[in-house]
């Protein structure tokens, strides 16, 4: 005998499809990139940060540091600066530079907003003026939450930022971007 009741109804705001999770895990590609002296003291300024540690040598090696070091927010703009296509490393057969776009682009198809989401960057060592730095993205997660009758899809990719000398982990960037449907 049946009780009558139906489980809950399917909800009208869902996406016509669920999240692409088949990019989970994929590389996004990998660079090169060398810390020049000129964008992280001109970032330093941008950001209204006046220490001198960041516009002098002798004051940054005073401080401890090899060179003058980046502030802490650089890795968010320091993949735009000092990847010269000459030093590239060959591409990645195994990357998909698109992964990212695969997932958002359809998602931005559908109508909605994209919005960057949260950014964090977790230090092994500071990143300083002079270090060579070897990158290498990844897809770290994909997936949904319901609010306020809207889905919001987030795509988490992460970048890993290597000393080219030592093979050390210099700096780890996780980062979110979130699609709101419409």
């Amino acid at each position: 005998m049946s009780s009558g009741l139906a489980g809950p109804a399917p909800s009208p705001y869902r996406h016509a499809m669920a999240a692409d999770t088949s990019v989970i895990g994929k590389k996004t590609g990998s660079s090169r990139l060398a810390v020049e002296r000129g964008p992280v003291s001109n970032f330093a300024k941008a950001i209204k940060d006046e220490s001198p540690i960041y516009q002098n040598v002798r004051v940054a090696v005073d401080a401890g540091f090899e060179s003058i070091p980046a502030p802490p927010t650089f890795g968010f703009a320091m993949a735009h600066w000092g990847t010269f296509p000459e030093n590239q490393p060959p591409p990645d057969p195994e990357a998909d530079s698109g992964a990212v776009m695969k997932v958002i682009g359809g998602l931005m198809a559908q109508g909605g907003l994209v919005l960057h989401g949260e950014q964090e960057f977790e230090y092994h060592r500071p990143v300083v003026v002079g270090d060579v730095l070897v990158t290498e993205g990844r897809i770290t997660d994909v997936y949904e939450k319901e609010s306020r009758g809207k889905t919001m899809t987030f795509l988490v990719s992460e970048t890993r930022y290597t000393d080219e000398r030592t093979g050390e982990p210099v700096l780890t960037s996780r980062m979110n971007l979130i699609h709101r449907s419409a």
